[in-house]
């Protein structure tokens, strides 16, 4: 036992109370005999910090103003020392056994940068509505979409500091970002293991702040690879034109936001607009054929089914409370 690695867990919270303590119950429960428990929190004004009062001496915490969530992790991974690193957000959970899988997995496979396993996106109640859809890795495609979800995702710590840790700048896509900077160099493996719960609901990041979050989406992706795929865009498009979480709440198709979609995709890609509009029409002729056009982003993308043009998953680690 005194050979397994220590494994370092950074939570960032911000006036989480309502569901912090499922979140520390979940890493401390964990059969892992070697996790070294941060909790940083940015300074909240609810019961949060009596909570952590609570787990004292079981967990370390610090409770100061800082520049988001980001920020928050990044601190948190300084103090920290295991040789495998990960954040899981105060409104997400581990599955009994996440981390003793994702240690065991990462030891057989020291060649890869990391691991990411499954999760159940789950309601407020922590109801299991239906899995994340998760892909085999593949670099390439996450130009197109964040198929990681991250609150299943293990690293080895230095993957995490040659990354240059997340971008405090980034306050949505900060995982998505980090999935493509270390795919620049290294691979990480895909689990067939259920490690954790993506909790969904009204006040998070991801579904409160639609435009914002495909707003920086589509910096991330053209930053990173110089094209933002017609996906992206169109989820854009909805964000401007409907007021629907996309989640909870079906965003209808349109021909308003296909075109919509055309214009922003021509702006946003100015440099290689023939290469958009072949993309775009492209996806317009596959609509026409099926007789339908794009359906909401959760519904189609957890059967991942063909290629029908749809609402990107926003996904993120933009979760924090």
């Amino acid at each position: 036992m005194s050979e397994l690695p220590l494994v370092s867990i950074v939570t960032p919270c911000l006036n989480a109370a309502d569901y912090l303590e499922q979140a520390i119950q979940s890493v401390l429960a964990q059969d892992y005999p070697h996790i070294e428990y941060i909790v940083m929190d940015g300074g909240s004004t609810d019961d949060t910090v009596a909570i952590l009062r609570k787990y004292e001496g079981k967990l370390t915490w610090v409770s100061e103003p800082d520049r988001g969530q980001s920020d928050a992790i990044n601190r948190g991974f300084l103090r920290s020392r295991g040789r495998i690193f990960a954040f899981l957000c105060a409104d997400d959970a581990y599955l009994p056994g996440a981390v003793s899988t994702a240690v065991r997995h990462l030891l057989a496979n020291p060649d890869y940068g990391g691991v990411y396993g499954q999760a159940w996106l789950v309601d407020e109640q922590g109801n299991r509505l239906r899995p994340y859809p998760t892909r085999p890795f593949d670099a390439r495609r996450l130009q197109w979409e964040c198929f990681i979800c991250q609150p299943a995702v293990f690293l080895w710590r230095e993957i995490f500091a040659e990354a240059g840790m997340l971008d405090a700048q980034l306050h949505y896509g900060l995982d998505y970002d980090l999935w493509i900077r270390i795919s620049q160099k290294h691979r990480l493996l895909q689990l067939d293991a259920f490690l954790a719960l993506c909790r969904m609901h009204a006040r998070t990041k991801t579904l409160r702040s639609r435009r914002e979050v495909y707003r920086e989406n589509i910096r991330i992706v053209r930053r990173h690879f110089g094209y933002v795929p017609f996906r992206h865009i169109y989820g854009y498009a909805c964000s401007l034109l409907d007021s629907r979480d996309g989640f909870f709440e079906p965003v209808r198709p349109s021909l308003a936001k296909y075109a919509l979609s055309f214009l922003l995709g021509c702006t946003v890609n100015r440099g290689q607009v023939l290469s958009f509009c072949r993309e775009a029409v492209a996806e317009a002729r596959g609509a026409l054929q099926r007789r339908a056009w794009p359906q909401p982003p959760w519904r189609q993308s957890k059967t991942r089914a063909g290629a029908q043009p749809r609402e990107a998953p926003m996904r993120g680690a933009g979760k924090r409370l």
